[in-house]
């Protein structure tokens, strides 16, 4: 039975993948799936490493760079979900989804490090249970996942039950790194009798993307589809990726596999990139649209899909700024700030959410209370529920301020209207007065980072994201593009298109020549891309040359080299949340700069990628998003490791 089904799907599968697939190893592989011949007790081995391969040109989908998921991590929440809803359609496609009796999971490396505080389990389960990453209801992910720790229950597919011990039957191996990718973990299902049915490893390296080491040729490392009779032919894979040489393919046969496979406009480097929007005379944006038609899209599916990309962007927004919960998940109890940031403001761009004498009218289930503007005190701060929410959120990090100081000190007072008066540090008996207390207002800045931290707060919370080109730093670009569009634009659409599509370009390049995982590279690997991707984004939308527009992208990488990733507790908090903020505003900085410098730079973007990649290479896996060292250890908080 077995080897009927490996036939028929073998036919169904274009003569190019068949070619390239390695025909001596003892496994069979099957689309996505190495299944184990029933004859054959050995285990399943460990892959071999491999050099780095580097496709020939950076071309891949804007829409599989952005994608829709949910928070709070790409490449531990996202992909590890994508993976096993893959893993399942296999089985089901060999016809042995039935006979499943026993699913076992191991994670390796960063997965089983940080899993638990990035969400892994639950990704994994839910994905095993049929979930996909874009449609799963966030609101149903935790019952549905305190069910099957509760119950012992799993349904595979969403209609096979069978028993699941989350203490048994998943085993966290974080001391232990496969060789291809530091995000690995291994499915393998048995039978009645206990006899293994089918195992695969597959790899989460960044951004949502998948891939497996031994049927790498037919997954998905340039696509996020599950199903690849949904997946148009140019993104199921790049033909100048392949591990194997296409011997058995005559030079016809290649030259024509080439031409379906080529976009329009394949570019490899920043440079080949600038040189095609001169010999074309089109911007780097025109460029990644006209790509996008080589894909199956039309003009009117572009459009609409930005737009959509762009929907979900600003509603993950309005849900940070809006949202009446005060902390997110996790032990540290980390209070959201974005609410408490965006009434500071003064002024909203969401009807009502900032009104201080009407109440607001953005959905059910808030109260006015929630998010009304607190009185103001002389100096401009709040005065009732921020410093009640403060000295009960803070007792943490701070000691709770005294009501007198001393002599020396100043006096904590109310004025004639009952508001409390600013209080002044220092002493007043001193040559050198000490500075009142004040607030100042940069709009820029502050709605940047307002809007940043709110996109990583609904992240971390496990809401709808988009990744950007991660989760992790999903709240870079959405920042940037939004404050373009309050602030600067006049033509919404066509700012939204132009900046999607400038920063999907240079996405390519790094997830080309560097990469895009934070596992593999830091912190430089995600807030460092995005702020990249941001910064051209910015500049194009300014009208800049492409020269320029490259050189914005410069300037945001650079000054984020060697930017680690040592989320405290596992969870992507702190320092995430407010790196995105400072990613946005060095992003807009990075645009402003370029465009001020007229042409005048001494290194180029591929240079700071090659630069980004040896930084990575030579980075410590302390600080690759596993929590065994920087701010993860200092702040005294374990690391998050269940027991096995």
């Amino acid at each position: 039975m077995l080897t009927r089904a490996f036939s028929a799907v073998n036919r169904s599968r274009p003569s190019l993948f068949r070619n390239v697939w390695p025909a001596q190893s003892s496994l069979r592989f099957v689309g996505h799936l190495s299944v184990k011949p029933k004859s054959d007790g050995e285990e399943n081995s460990v892959p071999t490493t491999t050099e780095r391969l580097v496709p020939e040109h950076a071309v891949i989908s804007t829409f599989d760079l952005f994608s829709i998921g949910v928070g709070p991590s790409s490449s531990h929440t996202v992909g590890p979900m994508r993976a096993a809803k893959i893993f399942i359609a296999d089985l089901k496609e060999l016809d042995l989804l039935e006979k499943v009796r026993t699913v076992k999971i191991n994670l390796y490396g960063s997965l089983a490090a940080t899993g638990k505080g990035h969400h892994t389990p639950q990704a994994i389960l839910l994905g095993l249970e049929g979930s996909d990453p874009e449609t799963i209801d966030t609101g149903t992910i935790p019952s549905r996942y305190a069910a099957i720790l509760e119950n012992k229950i799993i349904m595979l597919g969403g209609h096979h039950r069978i028993k699941y011990d989350m203490d048994r039957d998943m085993l966290w191996r974080w001391d232990q790194v496969l060789k291809t990718h530091p995000n690995g973990m291994r499915f393998s299902v048995f039978g009645e009798d206990g006899d293994l049915l089918a195992t695969n490893e597959y790899f989460s390296v960044g951004g949502g993307f998948v891939v497996n080491e031994k049927t790498k040729v037919d997954e998905n490392l340039f696509y996020k589809g599950v199903d690849k009779s949904q997946v148009h032919g140019a993104r199921l894979h790049q033909l100048h990726s392949l591990s194997e040489p296409l011997d058995d393919i005559s030079a016809p046969e290649a030259d024509q596999a080439a031409g379906t496979f080529e976009p329009p406009y394949p570019f490899d480097t920043g440079d080949t990139l600038l040189a095609l929007t001169k010999k074309y005379n089109v911007t780097i944006a025109q460029i990644v649209h006209d790509n996008e038609k080589h894909f199956g899209y039309t003009d009117e599916d572009i459009h609409e899909k930005l737009m959509r990309i762009w929907q979900v962007m600003d509603q993950c927004i309005h849900t940070g700024v809006s949202t009446t919960e005060q902390t997110l998940p996790g032990r540290l109890g980390l209070r959201r700030r974005a609410p408490i940031l965006y009434r500071r403001l003064m002024r909203g761009f969401y009807p009502g959410i900032s009104s201080s004498n009407n109440d607001p009218a953005i959905g059910m289930g808030v109260t006015p209370e929630a998010i009304r503007e607190p009185p103001r005190d002389s100096a401009g701060g709040d005065t009732t529920s921020d410093l009640k929410l403060e000295e009960k959120s803070n007792t943490k990090g701070r000691m709770p301020e005294p009501e007198n100081v001393g002599s020396k000190g100043a006096r904590v007072v109310t004025n004639s209207f009952g508001a409390r008066a600013p209080r002044v540090v220092g002493s007043f008996n001193h040559a050198l007065l000490p500075m009142p207390p004040r607030r100042t207002v940069i709009p820029a800045m502050d709605f940047l980072s307002c809007y940043a931290i709110a996109v990583n707060e609904v992240n971390a919370a496990g809401g709808r994201i988009v990744t950007s080109p991660t989760n992790g730093a999903a709240g870079v670009i959405p920042a940037v593009l939004k404050y373009i569009l309050e602030f600067v634009s006049d033509d919404t659409e066509k700012t939204i298109q132009t900046f999607l599509l400038t920063a999907a370009a240079v996405g390519m390049l790094f997830k080309r020549g560097s990469t895009i995982s934070a596992a593999e590279g830091g912190c430089q690997a995600e807030v460092g891309v995005a702020c990249s991707m941001a910064s051209a984004g910015f500049a194009a939308c300014m009208g800049a040359s492409p020269e320029t527009v490259l050189q914005a992208a410069e300037i945001g990488i650079e000054h984020n080299l060697g930017l680690t990733c040592d989320p405290i507790d596992g969870l992507v908090q702190v320092p995430c949340i407010e790196r995105n903020s400072l990613g946005a505003v060095k992003a807009v900085t990075a645009a402003q700069l370029s465009m001020a410098s007229d042409g005048v730079y001494s290194v180029t973007l591929d240079e700071a990628i090659e630069a980004m990649r040896l930084t990575a290479a030579d980075m410590s896996v302390k600080y690759k998003e596993t929590s065994l060292s920087g701010l993860a250890t200092t702040v005294k908080i374990p690391l998050t490791v269940p027991a096995c």
